[in-house]
């Protein structure tokens, strides 16, 4: 059932982000449809996530914004309980990290323009149209983005899974 999760989480990933864009609310889309779960408010703030925030590139990768955004959503330290005594914060943060390492291994950067760079030979400044349509026909939503959303929504679906962060049917 759990590998069934995380390829679920995985081609959806990969289908939202060819028909739709907006790597954030793509991989946060394929996380909640996969796992059953779903938080329209999770994925409308994830909305200017694409493109390194706001198109600029020279922020975190929108795939991997979005992938932390759903696990603090389902493990992170909520405002009723901001002193934080039961550590929930740092044990976010490793699990943050070892998404982090998923990250470096695979691309050796979490940076979209780095990214970029690896997979297409260049980056590309988003906000400029000339460049988003070189981005485009480059490949970046038939091949490129597609498959690093993919990749984050199956690596954070499968480290929801082991650590059971899953809610639990009322």
């Amino acid at each position: 059932m759990a590998e069934n999760i995380a390829e679920k989480a995985y081609e959806l990933g990969k289908q939202y982000e060819r028909d739709f864009r907006g790597c954030g609310q793509c991989v946060i889309a394929a996380l909640q449809d996969a796992m059953g779960i779903r938080n329209d408010d999770i994925f409308k703030a994830a909305t200017g996530l694409a493109g390194g925030g706001g198109s600029a590139t020279d922020g975190s990768c929108g795939a991997y914004s979005g992938a932390i955004l759903m696990l603090s959503w389902l493990w992170g330290r909520d405002r009723e309980h901001f002193d934080d005594t039961q550590g929930v914060r740092v044990r976010t943060q490793e699990l943050v990290r070892k998404f982090h390492d998923h990250f470096i291994q695979e691309y050796g950067s979490v940076v979209c323009r780095d990214i970029q760079t690896k997979l297409m030979g260049r980056f590309y400044y988003l906000a400029d149209p000339a460049e988003a349509e070189k981005f485009h026909q480059a490949g970046a939503h038939t091949v490129h983005c597609p498959e690093v959303v993919g990749k984050a929504a199956r690596w954070m679906a499968e480290m929801i899974q082991a650590e059971d962060l899953l809610p639990r049917p009322e």
